[in-house]
């Protein structure tokens, strides 16, 4: 099923989709803009998480990523 930008159910059929679509931008039904519950823990986490502890988890994704680059070229 698609989804809107921050993770909200649409319908499949295209002219459907652009009705409920048409239907919010005037007013006429409200959506529901509440965070899918995935997104709603791993904000909560980054909310917890102290700066030293982002900066060690960043510096570790940018090792693995700079790692797997140079693996790629080596070969």
């Amino acid at each position: 099923m698609p989804t809107g930008p921050q993770g909200q159910k649409r319908p499949r059929d295209p002219a459907r989709n652009a009705l409920k679509i048409l239907k919010i931008a005037t007013g006429e039904i409200e959506e529901d803009t509440q965070l899918p519950e995935a997104k709603a823990r791993g904000h909560a986490r980054a909310q917890a998480l102290t700066q030293e502890h982002r900066s060690a988890i960043a510096k570790k994704a940018a090792m693995a990523r700079w790692h797997k680059a140079e693996n790629i070229t080596e070969q």
